[in-house]
């Protein structure tokens, strides 16, 4: 089948839907592919690449008129024209808002798949443009509130005095929010983070962040957060405002599928901030966040604060943003062309092609059946859960209890006694080795493992001087004991220099 990557038709877009890389995946898969010349030159991906990718530059009504055509959004009726009846149309479609449009597709008799409506479950993972997306424009909003922040992010301590670091406030941990977090504790800022969802408190504090919890709780059954009641919504501004008045940076990030973005922070808010502040608003395209926000403009409030509402942060890195959205669309067609023989298989028992057929064959198929996911954990069978239970009531003796800390003990004790007299200070030094070993050990954070495998391999040298000159002794036990200590020492040193490389590895550019 022949697959068409048209050049996007709306006014300003920078992005296009396939790049040289992911063409040669498509062709890899047995489709052909034609390209609309100039299609990827705002992305910076001229069509000599494409051409050299294996695509066929083409002219826009050729690139429309292919078996499957992939873009980015809804396109106009006049592209819509050049299609085939039992085409194939691949792009962001807003079927939960765009009826009109589902009826031209239907009218058309095409087949229509949407791209944004990919639903989120691990298995789509690799499909989720929403995510992809998502994650450029948190990473973007940092950039776009240092440039406006006009300060440093990282505290510094210099001969002229000491500087503070900035500290940023990030309501909403889905993707763009953590993409924030990670960005701005990269560029040295202290980082808090808020969310409905408390499952998502790890993640915030695996990316460096401070988790501040909200007397709002949500249990998420599709992977995004639900629109409060006006309760909820009174507790939880109380947080945000708190929050965003002690802040340098503000990035909102809520997004309520089908719905208007709520309101996360109010003018009186705003007021409250401290001047130079910054407000970047990725709910902007929904009506923002904020309620000052005016989308795709900065504006600075009569008290210094500077709200950005770009809608466009995405389109703002063009090559990076084009390549995942190509990507994207070539793990969906992975999935779909079982064969590899450029033949699409839409299979409407298959969760992820059901999810996202808006119009099959003109037929429409809008809504999906639901599929629930959630991010709380599963809870436990209740014959397992009873039995455990019970289990756990039945008092164990005191001999089960302690009888392995007695045998220690006993076996402990003679061990000193059948050693000769001047090894007893020993013992006693090794005991005391174990004890505070033991406890500095089970103390150390998870982000030191990999230094204290540098102390450890010095440790296991030490075994091995001590083992070398005991492996020469006339006495069996004492060289079989030597010979155990080396080759145990030897493996962990070896091992955790292994170890080391390998994590040191995943920091080098390739």
């Amino acid at each position: 089948m022949l697959i068409g990557i048209p050049k996007e038709p709306a006014q300003g877009e920078t992005l296009v839907s396939a790049t040289p890389d992911t063409v040669k995946k498509l062709i890899k898969l047995g489709y052909d592919v034609r390209v609309e010349s100039g299609a990827g030159a705002q992305a910076h991906y001229p069509d000599e690449q494409y051409q050299e990718a294996g695509a066929q530059i083409v002219t826009r009504e050729d690139a429309w008129a292919a078996d499957i055509v992939t873009c980015l959004d809804e396109p106009p009726a006049e592209e819509l024209a050049l299609m085939g009846k039992g085409a194939t149309l691949i792009s962001r479609l807003n079927p939960n808002g765009n009826t009109e449009l589902i009826d031209r597709l239907k009218a058309a008799g095409l087949t229509a798949l949407a791209m944004d409506a990919v639903p989120r479950i691990s298995r789509a993972q690799s499909m989720d443009v929403r995510s992809s997306m998502a994650n450029i424009a948190g990473y973007r909003a940092i950039v776009e509130a240092a440039n406006a922040f006009g300060r440093l992010f990282t505290g510094q301590v210099t001969a002229a005095g000491k500087v503070p670091p900035a500290t940023v406030y990030v309501i909403g941990a889905g993707v763009a929010g953590l993409a924030a977090i990670g960005t701005a504790n990269s560029m040295g800022a202290i980082v808090k983070a808020t969310d409905v969802r408390p499952e998502v408190a790890e993640q915030v504090e695996s990316m460096g962040g401070q988790f501040v919890d909200i007397p709002v709780k949500q249990e998420s059954t599709d992977g995004y957060a639900k629109a409060m009641t006006a309760d909820q919504e009174a507790l939880a501004l109380e947080v945000y405002t708190r929050e965003a008045a002690a802040a340098d940076i503000v990035i909102t990030t809520a997004l309520i599928p089908g719905r208007p973005a709520p309101r996360l922070i109010t003018a009186e808010a705003v007021k409250r901030m401290k001047p130079g502040s910054v407000i970047v608003d990725l709910g902007a395209a929904n009506g923002g966040n904020c309620e000052l926000t005016e989308p795709d403009r900065v504006i600075q409030t009569e008290n210094g604060v500077t709200i950005i509402g770009y809608r466009d942060l995405a389109r703002r890195l063009s090559g990076q943003a084009s390549q995942l959205y190509g990507q994207n669309v070539v793990n969906f067609f992975k999935l779909t062309t079982p064969g590899k023989d450029g033949v699409l298989v839409l299979n409407m028992e298959d969760e992820i092609v059901r999810g996202i057929t808006v119009v099959l064959g003109g037929e429409g198929m809008w809504p999906p059946p639901p599929v629930k996911v959630s991010a709380a954990p599963a809870a436990p069978a209740q014959a397992t859960l009873a039995a455990a239970e019970v289990e756990a009531e039945k008092p164990k003796s005191l001999f089960a209890r302690w009888w392995w800390k007695i045998a220690a003990v006993a076996l402990f004790v003679w061990l000193i006694l059948s050693a000769p007299p001047g090894m007893q200070g020993h013992f006693f030094v090794f005991a005391l080795a174990v004890v505070v070993g033991f406890y500095v050990i089970t103390n150390v954070t998870h982000s030191l493992h990999t230094p204290l495998m540098s102390v450890t391999n010095a440790i296991s040298g030490i075994i091995i001087v001590g083992a070398l000159m005991q492996i020469g002794s006339s006495h069996p036990a004492v060289w079989i004991m030597a010979f155990v200590a080396t080759v145990v020492a030897s493996i962990n040193i070896f091992g955790g220099f292994t170890v080391t490389h390998r994590m040191l590895g995943m920091f080098r550019r390739s």
